[in-house]
Formats: C-alpha cells, structure tokens, sequence
C-alpha cells in the first residue's frame, strides 16, 4: 500500500531542501516553511534558479526549531550562520555580496512563493518515478534526480509514474488521502532550465531536456490522462489544498487513499 515516505522542505526558494518528518499546512495549501522565503532584486524580480545558474552553487543547511540557517559557498569551506528572523539585514548582504547585486528577502506566510500559485499545495511524486528517470541518464543517480526536481512528498510502495493518475481533464480535481489530509491532484508540472543543470554547480546538461522528452514520452503510463501533456517536458503532481485542511499535519509513515474524482 503506497505511504508517504519523504517530506521535503524548501525554506527559501531555490535553495537546498531540508527532510522533515512532518509538516503542517498553510491556509495557503502550501507546507508550513516551505518556499516560506524568496530573494527579490532591485526591480522586484526573483532571484531563482530559472534567471539566475549562479544560486545552485549555495549550500545552505537548516535548524528549523531554532529558526537558523547556515550558508557556504560549494567548494568553499568557510560557513555563516543566520537567524531566519533576527538576522535579516545580514542575510539579505550574504546574498548581495555572493551574486554582485543587492538583493532582500521577501516573506510570505499565506502559502509561500510556489510557482504555480493556482495549485499552491505540495507536490508529489513516487520514488519509484526518480528511480526511474535515474535509469535514463547512466551518469546520475536517484538522489541527484530528487535535487534537480524538488518535490515535496515521495510515496513509497507505489509504482514509476503512479502520481500520473492523479490528474483528471483540465479543471477535474482528483482527491486522494495521505493520512488526515485531503489533498486535490490538478496537474502535471510544467519543468523549466532547473532541471537540466546539475544541482551542485550550475552546469548546463545540454541533452538532458530532449532525452527526458524522449523518454517520458515512451514510458506514459495507461492510467495517466494523455490530453494534459500538451508536451512531455512534465513531471510530477500540483496539487491544491482546500481552506478546510489547514493547520492540519502530514506525517512520514502515513498511508495513501484513493478517492473518486471530483
């Protein structure tokens, strides 16, 4: 029976992720400290991993209960440590002084910075489907694959591609249960340039796209609804969550259900 085997959360946008074993939602649908943070330049624009390669070469480490995280330079030995809240000022010029240009930090608590805002819940994806994308590209292995798409919720016992049946026509919401929380499959997600580079340094993959393409395209599997690829640069599940699910919890262990679709 599929379980939910992974939480991961991503404090600030683009950065490292952080594996917790629970998590609390948002009234916004999106997991408490997830992409809670997202650094904004002069003219208001992101600064993200889509516009900018330079921010995959930042490590950054996490002490959620202490509000702390801790920043170095890949390669670089030399570590800072900040508080999420009390040190803002000096977090906000490691990041200036790092990428050349100013930079703040912005903070949102309603559902924080998801890039798709309309299915702003977490998403998902079964474990077996980065094993599976891993087996496509003999260079890389799985836990490289979980770092270049950063999805929130990997559920085990589930087979490659079990996520594809979680989506219905355009506007069809498809309920499933992980332990008390409702959640509603809306889409499979659109990828970017993200997911071609190595997660570590930057560096382009230039043939990563078109064999992913290649690849996803052969291996669709029969219970997946083929009329939401409109091209097979997908992967994984956008979910949206309703109001009533807020600060509700969702717990690694915790088994998956199928509901009937909306």
């Amino acid at each position: 029976m599929p379980y939910l085997e992974k939480i991961w959360i991503y404090p600030i946008k683009s950065l490292d992720g952080v594996a917790v074993r629970e998590a609390q939602l948002l009234e916004g649908g999106a997991l408490a400290n997830d992409r809670e943070f997202a650094l904004v330049d002069g003219k208001g624009r992101f600064v993200n991993g889509k516009r900018t390669a330079q921010i995959h070469r930042v490590r950054s480490s996490y002490d959620l209960a202490n509000r702390i995280i801790t920043l170095r330079v890949q390669g670089e030995t030399q570590a800072a440590s900040f508080h999420l809240d009390g040190d803002r000022v000096a977090l906000e010029g490691w990041f200036s002084e790092f990428l050349g240009y100013p930079v703040t930090l912005q903070q949102n608590l309603h559902m924080g910075f998801p890039d798709d805002t309309d299915a702003s819940g977490p998403t998902v994806v079964s474990t077996a489907t980065l094993e599976a994308i891993a087996s496509w590209f003999p260079d890389l292995n799985p836990e490289e694959i979980r770092h270049r798409f950063r999805t929130n919720l990997e559920i085990a016992d589930a087979p490659a591609f079990w996520e594809d049946q979680l989506f219905g026509d355009v506007g069809k919401l498809v309920p499933f249960q992980i332990g008390a929380v409702r959640l509603l499959g809306n889409n499979p997600c659109q990828r970017c340039v993200v997911v071609t580079r190595d997660p570590l340094t930057g560096d382009a993959d230039p043939g990563f796209q078109k064999e992913f393409v290649t690849q996803r395209k052969a291996t669709l599997p029969a219970w997946t609804n083929p009329a939401r690829f409109n091209h097979f640069y997908r992967l994984t599940l956008n979910t949206k969550v309703n109001a009533s699910e807020k600060g509700k919890w969702l717990r690694v262990g915790e088994v998956v259900g199928m509901r009937s679709e909306e």
